[in-house]
């Protein structure tokens, strides 16, 4: 039973392994494409884009965001159970879902773009322009979610994987060359900077309807695979559609209430933000500056680590939810304590190499003469790398302890522990906003305050509903954070030996990045971090084995 389990946990890690290597390869195209966007826009340009995008991520998620973890979830627990037929019934009642709810919400988007500026976004004039692009998109991505959730419930991350790459490799060739156009032949419009932002949304348009071409056809070639399996499945378990729909329904609603939470944490700020500020003086380019730094910089780079979490939440909920339906607590558990311990190992030097190389980031990447409240943008940018680089950390602990509480058919918990901490998060960003002068700051301090709060009561409620869960402290968290302490030293003294040697600063940045992820990696497994078994699990498992044991960290 001990093998067999140990299989499932390393089937569950090289899975969830594959899907955080492409969700770190999709951000990083993602960070990559953003830096000639940023210079081709501006930062009035990127709030503009940044603030239509979160608007669009919220009708994307009322309408089909949640299907791919939904769908995945029962799938999972269909196979779990050998019940095939039901397997494709749901499939095709998510498709038919995906059709009715993506279509009817494109057109929401296409036709109330205007109203959504006049009335509810005043402050960010020419807003309508990118939300009118990115309404197909709502129909594109909820089919496309349909086809990720079904394989994903498979326990496959390939066909995910790999179609989140071509969709962003797309995207990003597609968004930089229409910014740049829209931009050159809308010189003279007053809303040149908002058909800028048009064309980054236009690339999102075209990336997702790749990714969808390239499902459909592994969905083309899978096909009869999954017949077989339904004309051999002899069981009598056969359910109707309607009560596989009231399953679905069942199934989304709480994940759509939950990211909803999440995500109009964004919009909430940014009115708040753009009401205040304008009370006080700011006038609307400015307010708009503002926001395309802290959405084009400080949440883009923040990203590229919490993507790693979500995926690997996202992929350890079919395992999860496998081993909860065989009544196996003990595999749950590991998936659990493995999902978040991979997480700490990868956010806690994120967070403490952003705090103290924010400014060398910033400055690498994003780069323009343009100046926000008197200094370069990206020396603005830095400041707010620098002082909200905790949020990657709590982040990627709310992701993986939600996902944990969803695979248990908690559905409604992580719902309500967000909704408290929005409340909280509105009440703190309020108060900042109206009783001091900090402006974007507030937003900082919202956005690392929320995910602790959803935290530590996801925590609490794992402990409460799964008796004798217990998560291994040291070497999830204080291992990482020594290992990451000795890196943030080697960090310090790299960069300023370098300049003493060369007075450039991408050189210094770029050999201090090398020198700590090397320390890091070393420092960690002299601290007894990882087990050699446990390493085999991760991604390249083998090839950093081999690292390590020539550096002797292990034996």
């Amino acid at each position: 039973m001990s093998t067999k389990n140990e299989t499932k946990r390393a089937d569950f890690l090289k899975q969830g392994g594959i899907l955080a290597m492409a969700s770190l390869i999709v951000r990083f195209i993602g960070m990559i494409y953003r830096i000639p966007m940023n210079n081709i826009l501006g930062a009035k340009g990127m709030g503009i884009y940044g603030i239509a995008f979160d608007i669009y991520d919220i009708v994307l998620i009322i309408s089909s965001y949640s299907l791919p973890l939904a769908l995945s979830k029962i799938v999972s627990g269909l196979q779990a159970k050998r019940e095939f037929k039901n397997v494709g019934r749901a499939f095709r009642v998510a498709l038919g879902f995906a059709i009715v709810s993506g279509g009817l919400f494109c057109l929401v988007l296409l036709f109330g773009a205007g109203l959504i500026e006049k009335h509810i976004y005043p402050e960010y004039v020419g807003i309508q322009i990118p939300l009118r692009v990115l309404a197909p998109t709502i129909l594109i991505v909820a089919l496309l979610g349909v086809f990720r959730g079904f394989f994903q419930g498979k326990r496959t991350m390939v066909p995910t994987a790999f179609s989140q790459v071509i969709e962003q490799i797309v995207n990003a060739i597609v968004s930089v060359l229409a910014s740049y156009y829209f931009m050159k032949w809308n010189a003279e419009s007053l809303h040149q900077a908002a058909w800028g932002a048009a064309g980054g949304t236009l690339g999102t348009c075209l990336g997702a309807a790749s990714a969808l071409l390239v499902v459909l056809f592994v969905y083309w070639i899978y096909r009869p695979v999954q017949s077989k399996l339904e004309s051999r499945d002899l069981s009598n378990s056969v359910v109707s559609y309607s009560y596989l729909f009231r399953i679905l329904l069942i199934t989304i609603l709480p994940v759509i209430l939950s990211q909803t939470v999440y995500n109009i944490t964004g919009l909430i700020d940014y009115k708040l933000f753009g009401s205040f500020s304008g009370q006080k003086g700011l006038d609307t380019n400015l307010i708009s500056s503002l926001v395309g730094v802290y959405s084009g910089q400080y949440r883009l780079l923040c990203s590229v680590p919490i993507a790693i979490s979500t995926a690997v939440a996202s992929s350890m909920i079919p395992s999860a939810v496998g081993a909860y339906a065989r009544s196996d607590v003990a595999q749950w558990k590991k998936n659990v304590a493995s999902g978040i311990k991979f997480n700490m190992i990868v956010a806690i030097p994120c967070a403490a190499g952003f705090s103290l190389l924010g400014f060398s980031i910033t400055r690498m990447l994003f780069k323009t003469t343009e100046y926000v409240q008197g200094v370069p943008s990206y020396i603005f940018g830095g400041r707010l790398l620098t002082v909200g680089s905790a949020a990657v950390i709590f982040y990627a602990l709310s992701n993986v302890t939600s996902g944990a509480l969803q695979s248990i058919d908690k559905m409604r918990i992580p719902v309500i522990h967000s909704v408290i901490s929005l409340g909280i998060h509105i009440l703190l960003v309020f108060l900042l906003l109206k009783y001091t002068n900090i402006g974007i700051y507030a937003i900082i301090a919202g956005n690392v305050t929320f995910p602790i709060v959803v935290s530590l009561l996801n925590f609490m409620a794992i402990k409460r509903y799964v008796p004798g869960y217990h998560q291994e402290w040291v070497k999830t968290f204080l291992v990482p954070l020594a290992a990451s302490v000795w890196m943030g030293v080697s960090i310090v003294l790299v960069y300023w030996l370098v300049g003493c040697i060369v007075k450039i600063s991408i050189i210094q940045t770029l050999f201090s990045l090398v020198v700590a992820v090397f320390v890091y990696f070393v420092t960690f497994l002299l601290f007894k971090g990882l087990t050699v078994q446990e390493l085999y699990d991760f991604p390249m498992g083998r090839t950093l084995y081999t690292i390590a044991k020539k550096l002797h960290v292990m034996e």
